[in-house]
């Protein structure tokens, strides 16, 4: 397994990862009608940088990274990573985290900050804790869930430099 930076032609495996996550509308503030062109746009535009985990040629796992802000802010950045439902459970969710913090050092971002993760999202909320992300605000019922209803968001905080 290796992850590594993504090509305009790697979209082609992420989109059949991106897509059902996005429609499920249970972790992701995208419309979960978002097509394919918008989903592009998303995923492999709007980010600075876009990875993909990769074993044997085939994408398990894939994650932006980007400014959260710009101007006075720019010094923080977001991420985002979604893995395949046949990859999960494999720790990839956690390799992606330690290697983006990694990446942001090197672009030089002196935060990490996760700005709407859904409370019902207990598996990430778990992971991100145990990274070392504190919670650092809660948005009381501002997320939701096609099945929960309206449920919290947490923003999730790590500073990284220093």
């Amino acid at each position: 397994m290796k992850i590594r930076e993504a090509t305009v032609a790697d979209f082609e495996q992420i989109w059949p990862i991106f897509h059902p996550i996005a429609a499920a509308g249970e972790t992701y503030a995208y419309p979960r009608e978002t097509d394919r062109e918008q989903g592009r746009k998303l995923w492999m535009e709007l980010p600075r940088k876009t990875f993909v985990v990769e074993e044997d040629g085939e994408i398990l796992a894939t994650y932006y990274i980007k400014s959260n802000q710009s101007g006075p802010g720019s010094h923080v950045c977001n991420c985002g990573y979604m893995v395949a439902p046949s990859a999960r459970g494999r720790g990839l969710a956690t390799a992606m985290c330690e290697h983006s913090q990694q990446v942001a050092v090197e672009l030089g971002f002196k935060a990490m900050q996760f700005n709407f993760v859904a409370t019902t999202n207990e598996g990430a909320v778990r992971l991100w804790q145990r990274l070392g992300f504190e919670t650092v605000g809660r948005l009381p019922k501002a997320f939701n869930h096609p099945t929960e209803g309206l449920v919290d968001a947490l923003v999730m905080y790590k500073w990284l430099s220093g």
